[in-house]
């Protein structure tokens, strides 16, 4: 995609790929196995009652709107998708052998662009999926924050915010993904720089149902008191317990002894978390091992 395309405006691009004007005869069918899901999709997360309904909705009044596809440029004999996964899925729950599609010329950029635009525009990424969308644009492609915001209808603050968000630790990262944290409880804790803390900070904030007015009282709080206190632990000691504390999704404490010896510290908050951990480290549930 070239700068004089993202000139173009979002209309541009939504009028000539998402909704486009079809010619007589323009409409082909592809068998539905010919088609790959477009491989700069970002969003990950398809929920099976969503896909479902959709489901539903196609076995009763039939595809509305066909896919857009693009030939592939490692085959010959596939296309991938430029709009329309939700569909895609839904289709093949149907086990539909064929699919109406337009084909349509599009570059890695445009993929790209246009996957971001036709999830934002049905609010359908999480802020992680978006932030990821966001970067990719930028380190593929050359593109600043500036030109993203043009091409997906962004201010430009707004692109420039969600992308903060991948500094955050991965447990924190995964309970934006999984809607236990909003955006705004994720930008909060941004500014906490003992990255453990932070993690336990959101554990907290999603068990126990902090709103974002508290996640920013709490990181007011002490934070600069353990900011110390990680700055002076050994680096390979907080490393492994960061890794730990991204397996696990709960504050863990690696102290060392005498020698060779030492304790690792698990926090958990409730009944439900402890089973939740106990489940991550054993592979089996507390209910299996005491019955």
């Amino acid at each position: 995609m070239t700068r004089d395309r993202l000139g173009k405006g979002l209309g541009a691009l939504l009028g000539e790929y998402l909704e486009p004007e079809v010619a007589a005869g323009e409409i082909q069918r592809l068998p539905l196995a010919s088609i790959v899901p477009n491989p700069m999709q970002p969003r990950r997360v398809f929920t099976e009652s969503e896909l479902g309904d959709l489901a539903s909705s196609i076995r009763e009044n039939g595809l509305l709107q066909p896919l857009v596809v693009r030939p592939s440029p490692d085959s010959p004999d596939r296309f991938e998708l430029v709009a329309g996964e939700r569909r895609f899925r839904a289709l093949n729950m149907l086990q539909w052998m064929e699919a109406p599609v337009l084909v349509r010329d599009a570059d890695d950029e445009t993929l790209l662009v246009l996957a971001l635009v036709e999830n934002l525009q049905r609010e359908a990424l999480n802020p992680i999926e978006e932030a990821e969308g966001y970067e990719s644009l930028s380190e593929r492609f050359g593109m600043k924050h500036g030109d993203i915001a043009r091409a997906v209808g962004r201010d430009r603050s707004t692109v420039t915010n969600v992308v903060r968000l991948l500094k955050l630790p991965l447990s924190i990262r995964k309970l934006v993904e999984t809607g236990e944290l909003t955006q705004g409880h994720a930008r909060a804790l941004l500014s906490v720089e003992d990255k453990v803390y932070a993690a336990d900070l959101a554990r907290r904030a999603a068990t126990e149902g902090w709103s974002v007015r508290e996640v920013e009282r709490r990181v007011a709080g002490p934070v600069k008191k353990r900011r110390k206190v990680a700055r002076a632990k050994d680096p390979i000691v907080a490393a492994l317990e960061q890794a730990l504390q991204d397996h696990l999704q709960t504050r863990v404490e690696v102290r060392p002894g005498r020698g060779e010896t030492g304790a690792v510290e698990i926090k958990y908050h409730n009944a439900p978390d402890f089973e939740r951990i106990f489940e991550l480290i054993t592979g089996h549930s507390v209910q299996e091992v005491v019955e």
